[in-house]
């Protein structure tokens, strides 16, 4: 038997839990007992039982039946529970009440796959089910009542904080390439270095298949991938073992990017929270043109592409001590959410470079995530019907002269109102 391979006895009981809110909540109950109305059996799977050993807050609900899809689908209805058809192909069936979403799944085994994707055949067996899952922690069962079930010793891996593939690592990414990625986007969350011995060699061995994924699948991977405590050190095991290079091969800073990552999940400020793309940003070793080369093969956003350009570089590092009209000046210009994601990749600079960074720089950029915090962004009170108004001819005379009295109201630091600027403003047109 290959470590991870369900065994050939009866699927029985690994233990049990107490069952969580979710497991307890009304529109869960209800998709169960309509689910298990007529003697079938359905039973929770995959990260929402995952996370529930963990004790870690449940986002998606998946659930997995013996009853075929047409029969799921009647089953809900009869309950009076819509019933979403969004993979009938494949076995699944999306229930929902009210904002509340399942996805139920009849227990299946792959028949064919060509990497991307897989043609199904029914089974009522949940360890041949379990079988053709990605990983061992993904393919634990849970009963409703709290019994858990865990043909491919998921548990064990799941408390030694080890992330390996069910069964034969090769097979599993032959069948599906986003799994490569994905085995680093969970080491990135779950695991303990070093990575699975047998899992990162069929990554090696595999890694120019990532070429057969479209940029789309590549992104969703890559961000949540980099959104994970140990995005830094999974990035830099995939640089080293030449796997990176297929798909981002202009992120090299990795020490960078951890000390971005430890300051994210320790500093409590608005709008500090591990992000993707601000991550991604700090780890990219390009200008302007590389960021938006990167942006077009992930098939980013109009938005993320021009913030990810705006992060290029890491445009020009204000330092700690910067004074707080200076930093006025910078949100004025960039915005406090740009502004923001320099002042973390800049405070993460200088944590890179000194590992003892005095605790007076870090509260230096304390303060201009203060600053940015509560920044509402001045608007110039004149405009160039004031200048018009003053006999300047309409052509570029009005728009240099409004940027000279721009340059006059930053050095002021934002405090001549309307009427001050229209006396420079007709100082400066020679009008007094």
């Amino acid at each position: 038997m290959k470590p991870g391979e369900p065994g050939s006895a009866p699927l029985a009981p690994a233990g049990r839990i107490a069952p969580r809110d979710w497991m307890e909540a009304e529109a869960t109950r209800a998709v169960i007992a309509a689910l298990t109305s007529e003697g079938a059996e359905a039973r929770f799977v995959g990260g929402c039982v995952r996370d529930a050993v963990l004790g870690r807050a449940v986002k998606d609900i998946d659930i997995a039946t013996v009853e075929l899809p047409e029969r799921v689908i009647a089953l809900l209805q009869k309950a009076g529970i819509k019933a979403v058809p969004t993979g009938v192909a494949h076995g699944t069936v999306t229930a929902v009440i009210d904002e509340a979403r399942f996805e139920i799944t009849t227990l299946r085994l792959d028949v064919e796959t060509d990497g991307r994707h897989a043609k199904v055949a029914f089974t009522d067996d949940w360890a041949r089910d379990a079988a053709r899952r990605d990983f061992t922690i993904n393919a634990m069962f849970l009963a409703p009542d709290g019994q858990l079930f865990d043909p491919c010793r998921g548990l064990a891996d799941l408390k030694e904080g080890r992330v390996r593939f069910v069964g034969d690592a090769h097979e599993r990414i032959t069948e599906d390439v986003l799994r490569l990625l994905r085995y680093f986007r969970f080491f990135a969350e779950f695991d303990r270095p070093p990575p699975d011995a047998r899992a990162l060699s069929a990554c090696k061995d595999l890694a120019g298949e990532l070429a057969k994924l479209s940029g789309e699948r590549v992104r969703g991977e890559l961000m949540k991938l980099l959104t994970a405590p140990g995005a830094a050190a999974a990035l830099e095991i995939m640089a080293e073992e030449g796997i990176l290079s297929h798909v981002l091969p202009e992120a090299r800073a990795f020490a960078l990017l951890s000390a971005l990552c430890a300051i994210e999940d320790a500093t409590e400020a608005p709008g500090v929270v591990p992000d993707g793309l601000r991550r991604l940003a700090c780890v990219l070793d390009v200008d302007g043109g590389g960021a938006k080369a990167v942006a077009a093969r992930l098939r980013l956003s109009n938005a993320d592409a021009d913030r990810l350009k705006a992060l290029a570089g890491h445009a020009e590092d204000l330092g700690p001590a910067a004074d707080p009209k200076a930093v006025r000046r910078r949100l004025y210009r960039l915005g406090a959410d740009i502004f923001r994601d320099l002042a973390l990749i800049e405070w993460a600079g200088a944590k890179a470079a000194d590992a003892d960074l005095p605790e007076a720089a870090s509260d230096g950029y304390r303060a201009q995530l203060a600053i940015a915090d509560s920044w509402i962004t001045p608007s110039l009170p004149v405009g160039g019907e004031d200048v018009l108004a003053l006999g300047v001819g309409a052509g570029p005379e009005v728009g240099a002269l409004l940027e000279r009295i721009e340059a006059w109201w930053l050095d002021e630091d934002f405090g001549p109102d309307r009427e001050a600027c229209l006396d420079k403003l007709r100082q400066l047109a020679g009008r007094e």
